[in-house]
């Protein structure tokens, strides 16, 4: 546990005082007014009060309220039913390029669980204080009421903010039972944060995963990213280590791999991608694991063929290969776009670097780069369009990279000719 921060509020005075002196969009007060003039309360909530409470920019305000969601479209003009089901009603404020949404939730009490991801009912409440007992985490079921003043602090959030814990709300394993991906947002906030996980709660992370399998591998993705996404991250993947988070997103890896894993991440920029292929990198031989665990993160198809590039077994020569021509062959079929990316994944050092960069200088690594296209090769070949000219290309290709003086019109029509003779007659 580190020590209290000075700089964050100690009292709930202190945490009022902070929140009144914060800039608050206009259109989020506006909308708040609007409910409290109405007679209904209504507080900023989550994440917005924990990152203004640290002095932390955050771009989601959202207010929960008393009113129920009939009530609260009854009160704006223009509003959208995001999640009625939930109290959620979305509030525009503002018009064309001014236009503000401020989503605006009604205070609400979940019903049991039964799937693991999502309340099979909600009970809408007209008290602030159990709302915020169905909050995930301490230093979330913060709120703060602008127009009484109001800081609402049930759980003690405010002292888990100052000593950087992340604790859950009650009872850990009732939390994470209620929703699998708690788990995977509580190691988020950790890495993100710079936090620690109370003992009790990191428990019942370990005994909750059986909760966790059920969670839709998109959303595990989209937290495991933010993660990816943060600056430090060790504080966030060695308790995905530690509770047996690590096998279920990823994949099954020796301690010491791991090990090195988290510790090189940590060297790389946040670019969720590349510290994924990083973290996968030790079990790059095993293919069929890594395509497992590729597809279990449901990635776009542009994040799973640049991390699949990144995986290629090949790249490890990039660490000592000498060659140039070879490390220009290595790096024109991985993309030239991606070489440094690829020396950062095998952690080349200064003087392979350089040696990379030297041999890539100036050279062709991409058929676009050549000094004749398909349009020439089917003129002066008389070939016919079709997968044939894509082949001379690649061919070509390679006769360059191995030699970039050869990246001559006259010579490389020579060169496709015989490419295509040998394809006709083979055994010529």
């Amino acid at each position: 546990m580190r020590p209290v921060s000075a700089s964050l509020p100690v009292t709930a005075e202190q945490a009022s005082a902070r929140l009144a002196a914060a800039s608050i969009p206009a259109a989020v007060l506006q909308v708040g007014r609007t409910l409290h003039q109405a007679g209904h309360q209504a507080a900023l909530v989550g994440g917005a009060v924990r990152d203004c409470l640290r002095g932390v920019p955050h771009a989601d305000w959202d207010l929960a309220t008393s009113a129920t969601p009939q009530e609260v479209m009854d009160l704006f003009a223009r509003t959208i039913p995001t999640g009625l089901a939930h109290g959620t009603v979305t509030v525009l404020v503002g018009r064309g390029k001014q236009r503000e949404a401020i989503e605006v939730t009604t205070f609400r009490g979940d019903g049991a669980y039964a799937d693991g991801r999502r309340p099979d009912s909600v009970e809408f409440l007209r008290e602030l204080d159990e709302d915020l007992a169905r909050r995930d985490f301490t230093i979330n079921a913060l709120a703060w009421d602008p127009f009484t003043r109001r800081f609402v602090d049930r759980f003690g959030g405010l002292e888990d903010l100052q000593r950087g814990v992340v604790r859950a709300v009650g009872d850990p394993l009732t939390r994470f039972r209620e929703d699998g991906l708690r788990t995977m947002r509580a190691v988020r906030f950790c890495g993100v944060l710079g936090f620690v996980l109370d003992p009790p709660t990191e428990r019942a992370i370990g005994e909750a995963l059986d909760v966790f399998d059920k969670v839709s591998r998109e959303r595990v993705r989209v937290e495991l990213f933010k993660l990816l996404g943060a600056g430090p991250v060790r504080g966030g993947l060695e308790p995905m280590r530690r509770t047996g988070l690590w096998p279920k997103v990823l994949t099954t890896l020796p301690e010491a791999d791991v090990t090195a894993a988290i510790a090189a991440v940590e060297r790389l920029p946040p670019d969720p991608v590349l510290r994924l292929a990083r973290l996968l990198w030790p079990g790059r031989s095993d293919r069929p694991a890594v395509e497992a665990a590729l597809d279990n993160l449901r990635m776009s198809r542009a994040d799973r063929r640049r991390c699949e590039r990144l995986l290629e077994p090949e790249l490890e020569r990039l660490r000592h290969e000498r060659d140039a021509a070879e490390l220009r062959g290595i790096v024109a079929r991985l993309g030239r776009d991606q070489r440094d990316d690829a020396l950062a994944v095998v952690e080349a050092d200064a003087e392979q670097r350089e040696l990379v960069a030297t041999a890539c200088e100036g050279a062709v690594l991409d058929v676009q780069g050549l000094a004749v296209g398909a349009r020439e090769l089917i003129m002066a070949l008389g070939i016919t369009p079709g997968p044939i000219v894509g082949e001379v290309l690649r061919h070509l290709l390679k006769f360059v990279v191995v030699d970039p003086s050869r990246n001559h019109a006259p010579e490389l029509l020579a060169e496709g000719a015989r490419f295509v003779a040998a394809q006709l007659h083979p055994s010529d």
